[in-house]
């Protein structure tokens, strides 16, 4: 799609936006990117609701905890 620069910018139409309510933009060399919804991503949720066990050294023997090795 080809669009028109205007004085006020460009119209990005709603059919391209669906129905997300934010959008983030990021100006990277010769491109401007539309993240739709950024808060949405669920990576996001990550670390929200961590669960507490009786180890410290979790990170370091995952193996050992997962599988037994």
């Amino acid at each position: 799609m080809i669009a028109k620069v205007s004085d006020e910018g460009l119209l990005i139409p709603k059919e391209m936006l669906r129905d997300c309510k934010e959008v983030e933009l990021r100006e990277e060399p010769g491109r401007i990117v539309v993240l739709l919804d950024p808060n949405d991503d669920p990576i996001f949720n990550l670390g929200k609701n961590p669960i507490t066990i009786d180890v410290d050294d979790a990170s370091t023997n995952l193996d050992k905890y997962l599988y037994g090795q």
